[in-house]
C-alpha cells in the first residue's frame, strides 16, 4: 500500500510561514527563532521533535490497546541534540524521547511485550532513525524506568 501525505507552506513575512495541512485541520504559523525570525511559532526542529514524540506516543498507545490496556495519562518529552557537521553546518545530531505513563507498571498487563514492540509501529521515528539516532526511555506512573 502506497500513500502520500502532503502539507503546503506559504511565507507570511520574514521567516514566518503558515503551514496548511489540508481540509479540516487548522493552519499552523511557524517561524525561526531570533536572530533570523521572531520566534512567533514553532521552528522546524520543534516540528521534528513533536512529530517523533507524537508518533512514538501513539505507537505506544496502539501497542497497549492491542492488549486492552490503558496507560492513563501519557506524556512525552523530546529533546534535540544540536551540533555541527564537517562543513560546520548546524544539524540535529540526536533525539531523546522520554515517555511517561500515568499508571504503575504493575497495573499494566503484557507491558514487557508492549515495550518490546511499540517502536516498530512508529512510521516517523523509524524513518527519522535512518539519519538521526533516537534514544527512547519509558517510565511508569511511579517513576520507575521501564525502558532506556
Amino acid at each position: 500500500m502506497s500513500e502520500n501525505v502532503s502539507v503546503s507552506i506559504t511565507r507570511q513575512s520574514g521567516y514566518q510561514f503558515l503551514v496548511d495541512f489540508g481540509a479540516g485541520i487548522a493552519p499552523l504559523p511557524v517561524d525561526e527563532p531570533s536572530p533570523l525570525g521572531q520566534g512567533e511559532g514553532p521552528a522546524p526542529q520543534h516540528l521534528l521533535l513533536a512529530s517523533v514524540a507524537n508518533c512514538l506516543s501513539a505507537s505506544l498507545l496502539f501497542a497497549l490497546q492491542k492488549f486492552k490496556q490503558d496507560p492513563g495519562e501519557l506524556r512525552a518529552t523530546a529533546t534535540a541534540e544540536l551540533g555541527r557537521n564537517e562543513e560546520k553546518r548546524l544539524r540535529v545530531t540526536g533525539i531523546g524521547v522520554r515517555i511517561e505513563l500515568g499508571r504503575a507498571a504493575a497495573d499494566i498487563e503484557h507491558l514487557d511485550r508492549v515495550l518490546a514492540q511499540f517502536e516498530d509501529f512508529c512510521t516517523v521515528s523509524m524513518s527519522v532513525r535512518q539519519g538521526i539516532p533516537i534514544q527512547v526511555s519509558v517510565r511508569d506512573g511511579a517513576g520507575a524506568t521501564l525502558k532506556g
